[in-house]
């Protein structure tokens, strides 16, 4: 049974939105219309509930030693303050356990945001880590705790100065802070960060002062979003997700330099860390799948690529779409795509099979909007 986000009666009561299941997790996948709340978060304001994510705690002596281990970026590098990532964990076979980002308090100090339906399977293997290295460092799950917003488009400056927090305008991509107040209420963190390719922030807090927080930020203008908007923000940025565009079984997900991740996710000069043996083989042979986006013609109108649809060029099978959606702002379909290597070139036509009938659409590179993101 899906556990209800810790804003679940809020969001039902006062804002009268559909609720429905993402992760394990019953969230607000829509409040009106999931085309007009995308145009939202690209002209405008929106806030997301993104409480279903889970936030992990690490602290002691070692911490540093096990992070260095568990991800593919180098943490050393990173300073207090700031946020590190996305990054990866592999496994043995460098396919992607999950994509999480790190925040550094301190040396010894750190929380992680994992993707939430690997949150349980991340804290076994972090635990499992820890025990067979003999580390001291306590793993602390926060996410019941502690309720999660992200407020994402490009006048979220104009609604922090309308609510009294025009300090925090001051934060660079990344930088965060930590046990402050926000608009009058004490909150866990704030960072200048998002999934949306949009300017933004996110915030943690108790859920009391979390609502109070939403209804003020809902005063000065902003507007609910929900779930199904965040997934066609991030497809149209080529923002990956788990279960879709990657996995820890080999046989499903081809290895993580397929990703071609970008954002520094791997630091080929960092030795030590877990699957990297098999990473960089990969790397010495070539790999076999690229991702890539896809981009299909706006006279097809409506056209909405789903996971799973097979991609073609000359009757020749080369690959399958991860992820797909009706681009609002593109007012088009577009997907997410992986495909052989050899036919991987930006530019070129493929097919896609949807149902009885091939779309045409274009091979082209991410992100799939022009002109984002729009961060500082």
């Amino acid at each position: 049974m899906a556990r209800k986000t810790l804003l679940y009666d809020f969001h039902v009561e006062k804002l009268g939105a559909t609720m429905g299941e993402f992760g394990g997790w019953e969230v607000p996948m829509l409040y009106k219309s999931a085309i007009e709340e995308h145009m939202i978060v690209r002209t405008d304001v929106g806030i997301f509930d993104v409480s279903h994510m889970g936030r992990i705690r690490f602290r002691g002596p070692d911490v540093m030693e096990l992070i260095q281990y568990l991800y593919t970026k180098d943490m050393k590098k990173v300073k207090e303050g700031w946020m590190s990532g996305p990054t990866l964990a592999l496994n043995q076979w460098a396919r992607v356990k999950d994509d999480e980002m790190l925040y550094k308090i301190s040396d010894e100090e750190w929380l992680v945001v994992a993707n939430a339906p690997y949150r349980e399977k991340m804290i076994n293997y972090f635990k499992k880590v820890i025990e067979e290295k003999k580390l001291k460092v306590e793993v602390e799950d926060l996410t019941f705790n502690l309720a999660m917003i992200a407020i994402q488009g490009p006048k979220v400056e104009e609604v922090f100065e309308k609510v009294g927090a025009k300090e925090f305008n001051d934060l660079h991509t990344l930088e965060f802070r930590y046990n402050t107040v926000f608009a009058g209420e004490k909150i866990f963190l704030i960072s200048r960060s998002g999934w949306t390719g949009e300017d933004g922030f996110e915030i943690w807090a108790e859920p009391p002062a979390m609502i109070r927080i939403y209804e003020k930020l809902l005063e000065a203008g902003a507007k609910p979003v929900g779930t199904i908007a965040r997934d066609t923000l991030r497809i149209e940025m080529g923002f990956v997700l788990g279960e879709h565009e990657y996995g820890e079984d080999p046989t499903r997900f081809p290895n993580a330099i397929s990703l071609r991740y970008g954002l520094g996710a791997i630091d080929w000069h960092k030795h030590g860390f877990a699957g990297e043996e098999a990473l960089r083989a990969y790397r010495r042979e070539g790999v076999k799948w690229i991702r890539v986006g896809l981009r299909f013609r706006k006279k097809d109108g409506r056209v909405v690529p789903r996971t799973g649809y097979k991609i073609y060029i000359d009757d020749v099978e080369v690959g399958w779409i991860t992820s797909g959606t009706y681009s609002p702002y593109l007012k088009r379909g577009v997907a997410q795509a992986y495909i052989e290597a050899p036919y991987a070139v930006f530019g070129e036509t493929v097919e896609v099979q949807i149902r009885n009938k091939r779309y045409e659409a274009k091979i082209v590179d991410f992100p799939l909007v022009p002109g984002r993101p729009v961060v500082k």
